[in-house]
């Protein structure tokens, strides 16, 4: 299994509501509860994916 998925694995996501609350939140720096979007979650998974290394190939 591979953590890497090229950009056309895409997984549609469909909400009944525009801006539909994903229903968890954090706690800033000032101790504020701040709802996680879907496009926080997004712009993470596109900074992992850029911080991956590649396995080395084995022979």
């Amino acid at each position: 299994m591979s953590l890497q998925h090229s950009s056309e694995d895409k997984i549609e996501v469909i909400r009944t509501q525009p801006d539909q609350s994903l229903g968890c939140s954090i706690i800033d720096e000032q101790g504020r509860e701040v709802p996680i979007t879907e496009d926080m979650i997004q712009n993470a998974c596109r900074e992992l994916e850029k911080r991956l290394v590649k396995p080395a190939e084995q022979e």
